[in-house]
């Protein structure tokens, strides 16, 4: 029987309730497809701040190391308080891992309210270098203030980091509708996106069955949302990743619906679903799981491919057929897709479709 271990790291407020809501399909898919995963379930974010000091606590780094891949839930790092082991466990699980691109979906389904049909396009943003402070140095902070009245932030980007990241979109964008649009600001930052660009052709030139073209950010900004279908893979920096991507969420039902997975040069990758962490809604048992439910499914899916398990492929199959049919009924979707469910409505016909089996899923 195949063997994957996978860690389990739920995060803070609405991550209590969606990542075990992602783990219970896992397991469900992974049982009826005969793929034997060891789940570890380790502390993070501020309930391990208030038992074990640290949001990130002592040998978290090592154990994770030892695994083949982790499921991390939003992380509410505002509202952590200003003391010593506080800190933003994002950055340093993405450097320590060289989790360098992060692939987050979107895409539209009938009925949910989005605001266009036929969106299906990828953003693939470079995740360890660019406008970010906590993670563009190797010590100290990409951000500083040499004076009360100035604050200076430091943008970083290499050739490796443009190169490598330019590569993975390539890759993806192989194995869809093999297009590629880089999005950049490089009539401003002729240097830093000026070499962005230049490392993307330069990959471009390995995979010459997909079309390449480019797109400054703010036209981007505007065409994602009057022409999104126009879009299959998109790669870009850091900052503009990562609002970009929202903008895109915003598209097809909203941070419930934006995915993601971060993957590297490694032969480990991090489930991480694009929203934040909800304290607004969390323990009211109506959060929406899907975002962190597809981003668990990506992982088996990349771990199915990198490792060759069929058993994994498979069980990401049935998570996916299952996830579509109940977005696909009012009665099996939350209220934030037009859905009369709660969180666990939703995710309880999600279990229950898989165990119906692949063939009759969609019945």
């Amino acid at each position: 029987m195949a063997h994957l271990t996978i860690g389990i790291l739920n995060g803070d407020d609405i991550g209590h309730e969606i990542v075990p809501a992602a783990v219970r399909i896992a397991r469900t898919a992974a049982a009826r497809t005969g793929l034997k995963i060891d789940w570890r379930s380790m502390p993070i974010g501020r309930a391990a701040l208030d038992t074990l000091g640290s949001t990130m606590p002592e040998g978290t780094l090592e154990t994770l190391s030892t695994l083949d891949g982790f499921i991390l839930g939003p992380i509410g790092h505002r509202a952590y308080p200003k003391v010593t082991g506080a800190i933003n466990p994002h950055p340093i699980l993405r450097k320590h891992f060289g989790l360098f691109a992060n692939v987050r979906p979107t895409r539209s389904f009938p009925g949910l309210g989005a605001l266009f049909d036929d969106v299906d396009l990828v953003i693939v943003r470079e995740n360890n270098e660019g406008f970010q402070p906590d993670r563009n140095v190797v010590a100290g902070s990409g951000e500083f203030r040499p004076t009360h009245d100035t604050t200076i932030s430091v943008r970083v980007i290499t050739r490796a980091g443009s190169y490598r990241v330019a590569k993975a979109a390539l890759e993806l964008a192989r194995t869809r509708r093999r297009k590629l649009t880089i999005v950049h600001k490089d009539t401003v930052f002729k240097l830093g996106c000026g070499m962005f660009v230049e490392e993307c052709y330069r990959a471009a030139e390995q995979f010459p069955d997909v079309a390449v073209d480019e797109v400054i950010v703010d036209t981007f900004a505007m065409r994602l949302l009057r022409d999104p279908q126009t879009f299959d893979v998109v790669v870009t920096t850091n900052m503009f990743g990562d609002i970009l991507s929202d903008e895109a969420a915003g598209l097809v039902g909203g941070l419930g619906m934006a995915p993601g997975l971060c993957i590297g040069e490694g032969n480990i990758a991090m489930a991480q679903a694009a929203h934040g962490s909800a304290p607004d809604i969390g323990g009211k048992g109506i959060v929406n799981p899907y975002a962190m439910i597809e981003s668990t499914r990506m992982l088996l899916e990349w771990l199915g491919h990198n490792r060759g398990i069929a058993e994994a492929l498979a069980a990401s199959s049935l998570m996916a057929k299952a996830t579509i049919a109940a977005l696909a009924r009012p009665e099996t979707r939350t209220g934030d897709i037009r859905g009369t469910t709660n969180t666990e409505g939703m995710t309880g016909a999600i279990v229950a479709a898989i165990e119906k089996g692949a063939e009759n899923v969609l019945a």
